[in-house]
């Protein structure tokens, strides 16, 4: 590697230079960055917006039909899509930095090895599903609640295996920075969603039933589309159709797929038992609506920072598995910049429409003003959370999934849950303590994450992506 360029006499005319190189990096990083999260985000919010315009559409028949899709999405749906989604995510690494070292066929390799694991870890999850009303009395939510919710859960099964096959998917794509087949899919899919919502739910009058259906077609439409470009182009070569390469060396596979789901699933379902907590409180269909309501806010909030997380996995990734480390390190900074000033624009938006939003969900004056009050807790989260997730991709990108998952556990589970709980119930301070003492959790978490991210040795992290690369791409080879 070339040597670092030693300090001139002329330290003014030096430091000019080095900021004018700064500038010209940072613009050509930010367009890279932007070609992948642009796309990306328009992406993760067309999937979220298919839960979220079921809640709405739900929220307009009661209160109690309103709460019980949102148990359901936040906790029955919300632990299979981060289980999902973080077994899913260790593709990122794999994906990318084979992607970055020109190894193009281990990609659909790791695709089909990853559609197996997750199929399987599907069936495991079916009783989850099928015995939630128990499960959710169990964990605190009203028999009322927890009936209606427990249906829906029923009725949506099929939108678990849709997840199981979407999510290595997605990451087979990201990868080869393939983002804009997967928007166009997307936005079709929501359009299709939105109508026959409406009729379903509201024309033809099947409420929950109706919802359950037109959100299951529109995932499996999101799978079916996807899959059908892959087989179609053969994605440049990255798919040579199905082989039982997908079978060898699983062991080692799902390892690194379960530190990727359990560090994501403890970052998912944290504010998933926000949504649980809330409804242990005196009369919760109220506070449970509100909250769920600013779940769903901060929901398409995080959908652009986890547009960022995808986009920065796939940037450290590539760069690293090349052996590029300098431009890995120039990547975390403009994303992290860029993700901090979008969060700060949406906190204002927030606090601006904090007593007109709660009615795009609800007819209730009561669960109107309850979330009004919740407003200046969601815009303080939206801020954390457009830093947090985009450092979590970092930590893909890299390999860090085990170490990110240890400091995820003591951030959010000792720290920010017992804070969370004793607000809310000890001193009495409702839905608010519980999601203050919550967001304590989140901003430790990040402070670490800014610490680690800072003294990084990202050359030792390049070395070592080589040496993950050669270990699997050897693995295959020998297969051949």
């Amino acid at each position: 590697m070339p040597m670092e360029t030693p300090l001139l006499q002329d330290n003014s005319g030096n430091e000019e230079e080095k900021a004018v190189k700064f500038v010209d990096g940072f613009k050509s990083e930010s367009k890279k960055l932007w070609k992948i999260a642009g796309p990306t985000i328009l992406t993760c919010l067309c999937q979220y917006s298919l839960g979220a315009i079921t809640q709405v559409f739900t929220g307009q028949i009661g209160e109690l039909e309103l709460a019980a899709v949102a148990v359901a999405n936040s906790v029955v749906a919300g632990l299979a899509f981060g289980v999902m989604l973080g077994m899913g995510s260790a593709l990122e690494t794999l994906c990318g930095q084979a992607y970055g070292a020109g190894q193009i066929r281990m990609l659909g390799v790791y695709m089909q090895r990853s559609w197996v694991i997750l199929l399987v870890t599907a069936l495991f999850m079916i009783p989850i599903y099928v015995w939630s009303p128990p499960i959710l009395r169990l964990i605190g939510q009203t028999p009322e609640i927890s009936d209606v919710a427990g249906k829906f859960s029923l009725w949506m099964l099929p939108q678990l295996f849709a997840y199981s096959l979407n999510f290595p998917i997605q990451k087979f794509l990201q990868a080869q920075r393939k983002v804009n087949v997967m928007l166009w899919i997307s936005a079709a899919v929501l359009v299709f969603h939105t109508f026959f919502s409406w009729l379903l739910i509201l024309k033809l009058g099947w409420g929950i039933k109706g919802a359950a259906v037109t959100l299951n077609i529109s995932w499996w439409l999101v799978v079916i589309a996807q899959s059908l470009y892959i087989f179609i182009t053969k994605s440049e070569g990255a798919w040579s159709g199905f082989t039982w390469l997908a079978f060898v060396d699983l062991y080692d596979f799902v390892k690194l797929s379960l530190a990727s789901a359990i560090m994501l699933c403890l970052e998912f379902w944290y504010l998933m038992i926000l949504v649980v907590i809330t409804g242990r409180l005196k009369n919760p269909i109220v506070p449970v609506d509100a909250v769920s309501i600013c779940m769903n806010i901060n929901g398409w909030d995080a959908m652009i920072a986890i547009g960022f997380n995808a986009a920065i996995s796939v940037r450290v990734s590539n760069e690293l598995g090349s052996g590029n480390f300098r431009a890995a390190k120039l990547a975390v900074l403009v994303v992290s910049i860029t993700s901090v000033c979008i969060g700060f624009i949406a906190m204002i938006v927030v606090f601006a429409t904090r007593d007109y939003f709660p009615y795009m969900f609800t007819k209730s004056l009561p669960v109107a003003k309850e979330t009004t009050k919740l407003a200046a807790l969601l815009g303080f989260t939206v801020v954390l959370n457009s830093l947090q997730p985009v450092l979590s991709g970092v930590a893909i990108g890299a390999g860090w999934q085990s170490l990110i998952a240890y400091i995820n556990i003591g951030c959010y589970y000792v720290v920010g849950l017992p804070a969370g709980i004793l607000l809310g119930f000890t001193f009495k301070y409702g839905a608010e303590g519980i999601w203050s003492g919550m967001i304590g959790g989140i901003l430790l978490q990040t402070i670490i994450l800014i610490i680690i991210t800072s003294f990084t040795n990202w050359r030792k992290e390049a070395e070592q992506a080589a040496s993950r690369v050669k270990k699997w791409g050897g693995s295959i080879a020998s297969e051949e």
